[in-house]
């Protein structure tokens, strides 16, 4: 599988960590779902706004907890789509220091693209399909 192209800059916040004085376990999918966002936004597959016509709704999500994350570490979120069917695709994650590349934690999610108006999937928009497999270097059968 190829390295990630995306990482994205994750801010610990006082509020994320649990009584232990880590960073909640909760928080992880947090980040991963901010990551996912910011890589949308920069692949140009949502400008903002409404997500009501063309969206994507979580179906699956998983998450390994490697190492725990204290409050003050610098962190980063790798984001990659690592296959693209018709109307889903999986991304994955890695969650990591962002000082010195140790891993935190990776995790992966199935996405469907849906339309929340009428309450359907629809198949990914061929926008959206072309813009993933150009940054990501994907096969149009991956």
């Amino acid at each position: 599988m190829p390295d990630f192209r995306f990482f994205y800059p994750i801010e610990v916040r006082y509020g994320d960590l649990d009584p232990q004085g880590h960073v909640n376990n909760a928080c992880y999918l947090t980040y991963m779902e901010q990551a996912r966002i910011a890589y949308i936004q920069t692949l140009g597959l949502w400008p903002g706004g409404t997500f009501l016509d063309i969206g994507i709704i979580l179906a699956e999500a998983q998450v390994a907890f490697n190492s725990p994350i204290l409050y003050g570490q610098k962190l980063r979120v790798g984001v990659r789509v690592s296959r693209l069917g018709n109307k889903s695709l999986t991304m994955d994650y890695l969650l990591e220091d962002a000082e010195n590349g140790h891993r935190l934690a990776s995790g992966s999610s199935v996405l469907v693209t849906y339309n929340y108006r009428d309450a359907r999937s629809l198949p990914i928009p061929e926008d959206w399909r072309k813009a993933i497999e150009s940054f990501e270097a994907l096969s149009h059968d991956s």
